[in-house]
């Protein structure tokens, strides 16, 4: 089976929370703090992989989670990172987020990385937390939780040459015979099954990658048939060879079907119709001289020379192979000083926070929400120990949140919630 998209949800490893020790040494039963900080979450990486050939295995596992990292120790040790967790996908795999179908990232060349989703940071232990007035803190912070993001892959897959045609144009027997690709065909109007790769044997230092897109009959580009989902990997091609059987023995007329799969290559990417073309005229060993010289004079009416051959009598495909070659070096050229070209280094996608206010009061039925990017930290302390709930009590009261509080009419005992921490407001 050719799977070419998946959705699936990635998930970051969550910090280790910190440590809260304090020194026991002879003579110091009640030493200063030395608990250490927990170690980041691991990331979700996507590599891309040659040997990895469909995303098969993405219908079988939706969910992946990477590593936590280990808590913070004694002695001021921080806890292990967790590793990192690498995903191999087919190299021409597009990431999209799933629901806004944002592009975040195109693995178009083998071992591309991606860094999509960020672990979790590890909480710091209360040797952070020491002060003049504070010797011995039993105070300490829960690692960060780790992200959550949905993505849709998709396979485009990657080759030099495409064939493309309508159904039973004879490209399946083509690719056959051209390479030793011998691929699945089904009852029309759906010719070929899947897409399939082969690869051209020129010389003992050239070749290039030949496949073979399934039939595509008109309305394609808008999901007629299976047009839609095979269409995207014609993108990929440098070349595309335009298979039209011109025998006549599947009742179609071999200009209409020129036309038509231009224009549905024209109405799913306008770019496409931008690709050299070369236009191959199939099945001849079903025509006689008389009838493939009418085939040409058409074409030629048309502004179109196209070559000639017989896939089973092996016959024009020398001059085929040769053709594609020469469009695939003056590709060559053009592309030498593109830039795109070069692999990119990896990259990380995950996206900032935007810039919000340090501190937010928002008023609702159930009480008065603290939010912002100066309070978010003190969300992970553990206020369980009394020393963590006094320091939590400083720190509000240091940026104004109460101030605030009161200025939105909160009264004693109006419960408060700051990210999971509920308490009661209390008039300063």
């Amino acid at each position: 089976m050719f799977i070419d998209e998946a959705k699936i949800c990635l998930v970051s490893g969550p910090g280790g929370h910190g440590s809260m020790s304090l020194r026991r040494e002879k003579y110091r039963p009640k030493g200063g703090p030395e608990g250490g900080d927990g170690g980041d979450g691991g990331d979700v990486v996507l590599r891309a992989n040659p040997k990895v050939r469909t995303l098969q295995k993405f219908t079988e596992q939706i969910h992946w989670k990477a590593e936590r990292g280990q808590p913070g120790a004694s002695n001021d040790r921080r806890g292990r990172k967790g590793k990192p967790l690498v995903i191999d996908v087919p190299v021409g795999t597009v990431v999209k987020q799933l629901h806004t179908q944002e592009v975040l990232a195109d693995l178009k060349r083998p071992k591309q990385k991606v860094k999509l989703v960020r672990g979790g940071e590890g909480g710091r232990g209360n040797v952070h937390f020491k002060s003049s007035t504070r010797q011995t803190p039993r105070i300490f912070e829960k690692g960060q939780p780790g992200e959550e993001l949905w993505v849709k892959l998709e396979l485009k897959l990657l080759a030099d040459v495409g064939l493309i045609g309508a159904p039973n144009a004879g490209k399946s027997t083509l690719i056959s015979t051209v390479t030793n690709k011998r691929p699945k065909v089904a009852a029309y109007p759906f010719t070929t099954i899947a897409p399939n790769l082969g690869v051209v044997k020129i010389d003992d230092e050239r070749d290039f990658v030949l496949v073979d897109i399934p039939g595509l009959i008109e309305g394609a580009h808008a999901g007629k048939g299976l047009g839609d989902r095979f269409l995207k990997h014609v993108e990929r091609t440098q070349v595309l060879v335009h298979v039209i059987d011109v025998s006549g023995w599947e009742g179609r007329d071999p200009i209409d079907d020129y036309h038509t799969l231009n224009e549905e290559l024209a109405a799913f990417a306008p770019k496409l119709t931008d690709k050299p073309q070369i236009v191959v005229g199939s099945k001849i060993d079903l025509m006689d001289d008389a009838q493939i010289a009418t085939a040409r004079q058409r074409f030629h009416e048309i502004g179109v020379e196209p070559l000639f051959v017989s896939a089973t009598q092996r016959q024009g495909l020398d001059d085929l192979i040769q053709a594609c070659d020469a469009t695939l070096r003056e590709v060559e050229v053009e592309h030498d000083d593109d830039d795109e070209l070069e692999p990119p280094a990896e990259r990380r996608l995950y996206r900032p926070e935007p810039d919000e206010p340090e501190v937010r009061i928002i008023r609702d039925e159930e009480g008065f929400i603290v939010e912002g990017s100066a309070v978010e930290r003190l969300s992970r302390l553990n206020i369980d120990e009394p020393d963590a709930a006094d320091y939590l009590q400083e720190k509000l009261q240091d940026l104004g949140v109460f101030a605030a509080l009161r200025r939105e009419g909160a009264e004693e005992g109006d419960p408060v919630y700051l990210a999971g921490i509920e308490f009661e407001y209390q008039p300063e």
